[in-house]
């Protein structure tokens, strides 16, 4: 089975290397790696790897805390690898067919900024509607949250009293961002996290951003 495990380590040679032999050493297969945020002598980076049948994922926290200064943030299920070098060609697809491009979109965003699903939504000064979802996504219907319409991309609350309540027994850590206009949102969701950190919710801004010129209104 595979998991996405996001490690925070000291920025300096040697020390992910010292991190992938340690998970080589319980027969952890690394899959792939991505920096996600770099600075003040630390990074954090996502790895996908695979376990073998029947060892329990807390085996991957104690192999990689065992190197000097790294911390686990977080460990989840993940199928497959990182696609987080996709953005170029998912403008692409949604170029190439606009009247799909927003279903494209967000089938497409998971899989670039690793979260576990997207929807968006619109807002009407009443009423949120959703315009279409991830594959992944929970159908639950959403509450007017406080924060319709969003100016900019941000880090939610997931403990918030407009997250329904299996989001959060989930542990389900959420960000959003405006789609071309702060009444039309991109709203992404990790249940049982990691926390979306400030560079992945730029980057989260910055695509959501190129696409709203592709997009039809």
């Amino acid at each position: 089975m595979s998991f996405l495990i996001r490690v925070q380590l000291p920025d300096r040679p040697g020390t992910l290397g010292a991190v992938a032999s340690a998970l080589g050493a319980i027969g952890a297969d690394i899959l792939s790696v991505d920096v996600v945020e770099r600075g003040a002598g630390l990074a954090i980076d996502d790895l996908v790897v695979e376990l073998p049948s029947g060892r329990l994922p807390d085996v991957l926290i104690t192999a990689a805390e065992s190197i000097e200064g790294v911390e686990v943030d977080a460990v989840r299920p993940y199928a497959g690898v990182l696609d987080t070098h996709r953005e170029l060609e998912l403008v692409e697809d949604i170029a190439d067919d606009p009247r799909n491009g927003l279903a494209v979109f967000t089938e497409g965003v998971p899989k670039i900024i690793r979260a576990g699903w997207a929807v968006v939504v619109s807002w009407d000064g009443r009423t949120v509607h959703r315009l279409t979802s991830s594959s992944a996504a929970p159908e639950t219907k959403l509450a007017t949250p406080p924060w319709l319409p969003l100016a900019r991309a941000t880090v939610l609350d997931g403990e918030d009293s407009w997250v329904p309540e299996t989001w959060q027994e989930l542990g389900t850590e959420l960000a959003a961002t405006p789609l071309g206009k702060p009444d039309r949102v991109l709203l992404v969701g990790r249940p049982g996290g990691p926390m979306f950190r400030a560079a992945e919710v730029a980057r989260l801004a910055h695509l959501a951003g190129i696409v709203s010129v592709v997009l039809p209104d």
